[in-house]
């Protein structure tokens, strides 16, 4: 009989640790699980935010990279209104050269700068690229024409001191 109660405690003490593994190895599960949610929502935000930037980053050409630097600016303050995109066609034109090219930088511009909601991430990667590939005149040339596309178009904008100020000193003009 005491052999019997013995093998019965060592039973019930093995279904109890049993019992507790069990439970040990289904909460290491959930945790494993939840910390691989927070890496796959950490990744997929890394993958959001390299594709609202792709538009940007799809950018060669100087001319659209400016109409989309204006366009995002401009754009900020509201929609762009047929009077206002009428001017910023304007401006694009005089350095575009062609109808064609003009055209495919107001569509490239206006369809980047709705892909892409902050414009101080528009000004940090386009403004580097125009500084490399424009000289000092012509970088000045495009702070002209962001002055023209605000100032035209029926109502004037105010441009912020602060986007004014961020995109000159990401051209490399010196800033007080």
């Amino acid at each position: 009989m005491p052999f019997l109660i013995a093998i019965l405690g060592l039973l019930g003490a093995a279904a109890i640790w049993w019992y507790r593994l069990k439970y040990m190895s289904d909460a290491a599960r959930e945790v494993a699980d939840v910390v691989g949610r927070v890496q796959g929502n950490i990744r997929r935000k890394k993958l959001r935010n390299q594709a609202a930037l792709s538009p940007l980053t799809a950018i060669d050409d100087p001319v659209v990279a400016a109409a989309t630097l204006i366009t995002a600016i401009v754009s900020e303050h509201g929609p762009v209104l047929p009077q206002r995109e009428a001017v910023i066609r304007e401006v694009i034109a005089r350095i575009a050269g062609n109808a064609k090219k003009t055209d495919e930088a107001v569509v490239y511009a206006k369809w980047a700068a709705s892909q892409v909601d902050d414009t101080t991430l528009v000004i940090d990667k386009l403004a580097p690229f125009l500084r490399e590939r424009l000289d000092p005149h012509e970088r000045d040339d495009l702070l002209r024409m962001l002055g023209r596309v605000a100032q035209g178009g029926g109502q004037s904008l105010k441009i912020a001191d602060q986007r004014m100020l961020r995109l000159r000193q990401k051209l490399g003009f010196e800033v007080n």
